[in-house]
């Protein structure tokens, strides 16, 4: 007869890969450094709480979580919290709106990330808006 340690190891064994190569494939983690044009971190010695900018990233635009695909609305500037974050995102065209789907900003995100970490930033995401470019701030949310 089995352990329960053996069975759980068993079970472990056999679901974790599969759970996690599943989870794996439901997020896009790839990188493109030419979804922004620029970036500067602001504050390097500060660290927000990824989870914190996780949240945020979706709370743009009113909340762009779930099934919404793009922001809504054609707001001419939009902010996201959560937590210790906060995103404030404009555009750079006077007049402009923003129309930024979920993947872009996702991608814009994750590139500024890339340099940055989970420090504050400033950077520009390339598209986005109805005409131009979307200006977004990562900042410690107060």
């Amino acid at each position: 007869m089995l352990s329960t340690l053996s069975i759980f190891l068993l079970i472990q064994a056999f679901v974790t890969p599969s759970l996690t190569l599943s989870l794996n494939r439901r997020a896009n983690t790839s990188v493109n450094p030419a979804a922004i044009s620029s970036s500067t971190c602001t504050d390097p010695s500060t660290t927000l709480d990824s989870h914190d900018i996780n949240v945020a990233t979706l709370a743009i635009c009113g909340g762009i979580a779930g099934a919404i695909t793009k922001c809504q609305g054609s707001p001419a500037s939009t902010s996201g919290a959560s937590g210790t974050a906060r995103f404030d995102l404009t555009t750079t065209v006077a007049g402009a709106t923003i129309n930024v789907s979920k993947g872009r900003w996702e991608g814009c995100i994750r590139a500024a990330r890339a340099v940055c970490g989970d420090s504050p930033f400033e950077a520009v995401c390339v598209g986005g808006a109805s005409e131009g470019d979307v200006n977004f701030v990562l900042s410690v949310n107060s």
